[in-house]
């Protein structure tokens, strides 16, 4: 496949799985198209154009022309300097790899994650929340988040794979939706009535089981696991954790049980408030989940993964079944 192809895979693939529906994905790239005609000319110069036919400001092409053709690449979690060194190590001893994927972004698609953070307020809306409620306190995280990355040095591991010439290129929210999709319907399939069902039926989904192994399996908190799941959310998208207000408002909407891949102690405390319970899936367990679906589609098309930085590789076949299961 063509560089430019495994990425527009990976858009194609986030835009179907995406819990808010094609039809308010569609129109948030005609909101954005339209900011951009609004724009003065000197913020049209460095307007990054990626953004009118992609949603998901964190998944990018960062080093490689479009039509590198890509018949091996090295993928995971976090693609550092560190990773990047080893790309170039295991190429030097004869291993043939001409991409590097990192789920996690980095360069502007990190600076930028507070733009895939307005999905979550669109997403409530599914759930009832009113879109102004929302958005209002979206807003206000979406600014926290912001100001947390403006420091941050961001491009170290694209300037390492642009010296070494090796194409690198991230889907998060992508495959952040798609383990949201898989999740969701894995769940919905086997109707839990328990927490500790809930947890049990994670244990099913091989990387999960994995991640348990590993002392990151499944959590519940303190004897939670007989109390009603009631309405289940799986909450895995959207850049990075919502605010703390939402829970009430997600309360006030029946969510009995949040699925999270991981919940800051703010959270916690505010979703026990209001008598939601809490399941973290695992951080690095999820992420797999999601990256393996989009991985499984690419190497339907010829391209071999090398999977590394935790990234615990389990292959499914196009109707999300797991193969040699």
């Amino acid at each position: 496949m063509k560089l430019r192809e495994i990425y527009e895979t990976a858009v194609r693939m986030g835009i179907d799985a995406d819990p808010r529906g094609r039809r308010k994905v569609e129109r948030s790239l005609e909101q954005a198209k339209k900011s951009y005609e609004d724009l003065p000319d000197y913020l049209k110069e460095v307007f990054d154009k990626e953004e009118l036919t992609n949603p998901y400001a964190d998944t990018r092409i960062y080093v490689g022309a479009d039509d590198t053709e890509v018949k091996t690449l090295i993928g995971g979690i976090d693609m550092n300097v560190g990773e990047v060194l080893l790309t170039e190590r295991l190429r030097e001893k004869g291993t043939a790899i001409d991409a590097i994927f990192t789920h996690h972004p980095e360069g502007m698609a990190l600076t930028k994650l507070d733009k895939v953070m307005a999905m979550q307020a669109e997403i409530w809306e599914e759930f009832g929340v009113p879109i102004n409620i929302g958005e209002a306190m979206m807003d206000e995280r979406r600014t926290e988040v912001k100001r947390r990355f403006m420091p941050v040095n961001a491009d170290q591991a694209i300037d390492a794979a642009r010296l070494l010439e090796i194409p690198f290129f991230s889907a998060h929210t992508p495959t952040d939706n798609l383990v949201v999709a898989y999740l969701s319907k894995f769940l919905a399939e086997r109707e839990p009535l328990l927490i500790e069902d809930v947890r049990k039926a994670l244990f099913e989904v091989p990387e999960y089981k994995e991640a348990a192994r590993r002392g990151a399996g499944p959590h519940i908190g303190e004897g939670a696991g007989g109390k009603r799941a009631g309405k289940v959310y799986v909450d895995m998208t959207g850049g990075t954790e919502g605010p703390v207000k939402i829970m009430e408002k997600l309360a006030d909407k029946g969510v009995g049980t949040v699925v999270g891949m991981h919940l800051g102690p703010e959270l916690w405390k505010e979703a026990e408030k209001h008598h939601i319970h809490v399941v973290i899936a695992g951080h690095i367990s999820s992420d797999s989940v999601g990256i393996n679906l989009f991985m499984d589609e690419l190497e339907r098309k010829g391209v071999s993964v090398i999977p590394t930085s935790g990234l615990i590789r389990v292959r499914r076949d196009e109707d999300w079944k797991l193969i040699g299961a």
